[in-house]
């Protein structure tokens, strides 16, 4: 059973709280204002705390902040109960850390599922270090971050067009990209002109955020593969967050780490893995970003000069291997579109 901390000074409201969450099935602990409501979490150690921000002997911000330096307390989901008219005030809380923020007066079902989605993504937080896939996992986490959530909902969504430029080597770092839909791909070009696919990235991915991290100039290009919509966060507020919100600037750390694991092995494959195994391997990362679920075969249009790019060889190779894999029954073709048809042969594709 999960256990809950609820800090409210109000009596009224702090019972009904209460009762909602017992019935909910949960188990709650209580207190009658901010400094009572420290000594509480310390104790019992719960899985979530609500908490109101108006409140005598130490209110919303000051609990908030004493939990945040405990190593105990600090990591516990933390979402703030404010009146309409404090609404104004929350962004002061996700700068301190909280997870999110109510409303009042709020709806039973409103809270159970704040309730619910705060510790569906403090356990993806908890696991991800464990997954087979602990990238992805991470970027899951990064993108669930109520703090950069805001951010999103309040920065402009741009479309952009087949085979449009986001940005080119050499300009200086606006945004932080986040991908709504369609896909993008990141490359570079050699000196005599061959251009070597350096990412890939579909709905729910962000990218770019290497260059703001390191203050450099893009030393690449991102180009838009069948066109997408993006969301363009501003340098200046992504590294305001970074500052104030450990678990965004943490996270990102983690997904910056992530990418440098995922560029040696690629390296390593480059330097030892066959044209065909490489082929394999390249398909099966655009069925990744193209598949939705629960469909198994997935529908990919993609030059082949394009798929050489991300194999890092001669077009003349890719379409030779992908016509042996058609032979197999791996892959189905028509023009540049693809279909990955058995995509298990191809992830344990050797040779």
């Amino acid at each position: 059973m999960k256990k809950i901390a609820v800090i409210e000074d109000n009596n009224e409201m702090r019972e009904n709280i209460e009762e909602m969450l017992t019935l909910a099935d949960y188990e709650v602990v209580t207190a009658k204002n901010g400094k009572e409501g420290v000594e509480v979490v310390k104790t019992h150690l719960p899985d979530i705390v609500l908490c109101d921000i108006m409140m005598p002997e130490l209110d919303g911000y000051g609990v908030l902040y004493y939990l945040s330096k405990n190593p105990e307390t600090s990591a516990i989901p933390f979402i703030f109960l404010t009146a309409k008219t404090e609404r104004s005030d929350f962004r002061k809380g996700m700068n301190l850390g909280a997870d999110d923020y109510i409303s009042k007066p709020f709806e039973e079902m409103e809270l159970l599922e704040a309730i619910e989605s705060r510790l569906n993504k403090y356990k993806l937080f908890k696991n991800a270090s464990n997954s087979d896939n602990k990238w992805i996992s991470f970027t899951s986490a990064v993108t669930d971050l109520t703090g950069l959530e805001v951010l999103k909902e309040k920065s402009p969504i741009k479309s952009f067009g087949k085979k449009e430029k986001l940005f080119g080597t050499g300009e200086i770092p606006k945004y932080l990209f986040f991908v709504n839909n369609g896909h993008i791909r990141t490359y570079k070009v050699s000196e005599d002109g061959k251009e070597m696919v350096t990412a890939l990235y579909g709905p729910n991915d962000f990218f770019g955020y290497k260059e703001l991290l390191s203050s450099e100039n893009y030393t690449e290009f991102a180009v838009t593969l069948e066109g997408a919509t993006v969301t363009l966060i501003q340098r200046d507020e992504f590294e305001k967050l970074l500052l104030t919100n450990k678990d965004v600037s943490i996270n990102f750390i983690k997904l910056l780490a992530g990418n440098i694991i995922e560029r040696e092995n690629e390296l390593v494959n480059l330097a030892y893995n066959t044209v065909r195994k490489r082929v394999a391997e390249a398909l099966t990362k655009l069925y990744d970003k193209y598949r939705k679920p629960p469909a198994d075969s997935v529908e990919i249009t993609v030059s082949r000069d394009e798929l050489a790019s991300i194999v890092g060889t001669a077009t003349e190779s890719v379409i030779r291997i992908l016509s042996e894999f058609k032979s197999d029954g791996f892959i189905k073709t028509k023009g540049s579109l693809i279909t990955i048809m058995q995509i298990n042969e191809l992830r344990n594709y050797r040779f």
